[in-house]
């Protein structure tokens, strides 16, 4: 049998009608954010690189140390990985002598899980290993569901769901938002310990007010900064210049909006974060899926190309001669 491209075509495009003639399905509109979500604010024009934030991340979720030295004599993670939660990460620009400058300058970015408001890696995960608390909103990992597909590092736009690639049973590593900690009347550690307020916790609607207020600030001017966590009050204000911010709140939009806020002096692009569309890629694929299979469309238009190519090679079989050849009806004689 031998089918040719035309009738291949001509199969797959009858079954395409068929797609096309189904009953359109409603585009999913972006999931909102929880009312009582919580979630952090990263000013990177007040965070001088001490790396707090990740230590203590470490030794509040039990991680290992991480080497990127031969000497191996001080945990140095450069990325976020099995072992890395949270990562200060450091830009430099020429002489690099200006900080929160772009030409010239420094600046330090805080890399970690964004807790999307319609995160894709929930939307992914085939095991609900992966989930959003409806209240705090927090997306957490289940080792004990997850069945290490890893389709939730393929589909994280910003790169954070890591694979323990180094064990012999290995699951996912995300920062969750120290939510362990919540039941005690405790918060993320990353913000308890910063110094400067860099990292700051609090009710996600109360850290959007916040950074309007930084946002609106004239650079230079004398600024009380809040620490620790913005919903309580626990810690004593940090003072310091205020910055010429970048005039954009990352994440307040971005793939639907993320608990995990940015402010900063340096454009985004620059400090390693990408520019991503308002609308969440979980509504998007979503929406593609609900479409292609809504009343069976797809597996039905499937199985049109099946049935044709199976009709086309029942009738190039019918139309073959297979009749052995009879030497006496050919006109010959015996001598």
């Amino acid at each position: 049998m031998s089918i040719d491209r035309r009738d291949f075509l001509k199969g797959a495009l009858g079954s395409g009608a068929l797609l096309a003639s189904s009953a359109t399905v409603e585009a999913r509109e972006n999931n909102p954010m929880p009312s009582e979500a919580v979630g952090l604010l990263f000013d990177s024009t007040l965070c001088v690189g001490c790396k707090a934030c990740v230590a203590a991340c470490k030794e509040v979720n039990g991680m290992p140390p991480e080497f990127s030295t031969q000497d191996q004599l001080w945990d140095t993670p450069i990325d976020l990985s099995g072992k890395t939660l949270n990562v200060i990460k450091f830009y430099k620009q020429g002489t690099g002598e200006t900080r929160n400058s772009e030409t010239d300058g420094f600046a330090f970015m805080k890399n970690s899980c964004m807790h999307c408001a319609d995160p894709s890696c929930v939307s992914a995960c085939p095991a609900k290993a992966m989930t959003k608390d409806p209240v705090t909103g927090v997306v957490s990992y289940n080792k004990d569901a997850c069945i290490g597909c890893r389709y939730c590092v393929a589909a994280c736009p910003f790169g954070v769901p890591r694979f323990e690639y180094d064990k012999a049973i290995p699951q996912i590593s995300k920062c969750q938002l120290c939510r362990h900690r919540m039941k005690d009347g405790k918060y993320a550690a990353c913000a308890e310990v910063c110094p400067t307020g860099a990292t700051l916790f609090g009710k996600v609607k109360d850290l959007k007010v916040e950074a309007k207020r930084r946002l609106a600030l004239k650079p230079g001017e004398e600024t009380s900064f809040p620490r620790g966590n913005l919903t309580t009050r626990d810690q004593v204000p940090h003072t310091a210049p205020a910055a010429t911010y970048v005039q954009h709140l990352y994440g307040d939009k971005e793939v639907g909006g993320t608990q995990v806020l940015k402010l900063s002096a340096v454009p985004f692009e620059k400090l390693g974060m990408p520019t991503l569309p308002e609308r969440s890629y979980a509504a998007t694929s979503e929406t593609l899926q609900h479409t292609l299979y809504s009343g069976m469309a797809l597996p039905i238009a499937f199985l049109g190309v099946l049935s044709f190519l199976a009709k086309r090679t029942t009738k190039d079989n019918d139309g073959d001669d297979h009749t052995a050849p009879d030497d006496k009806k050919q006109g010959g004689s015996d001598v």
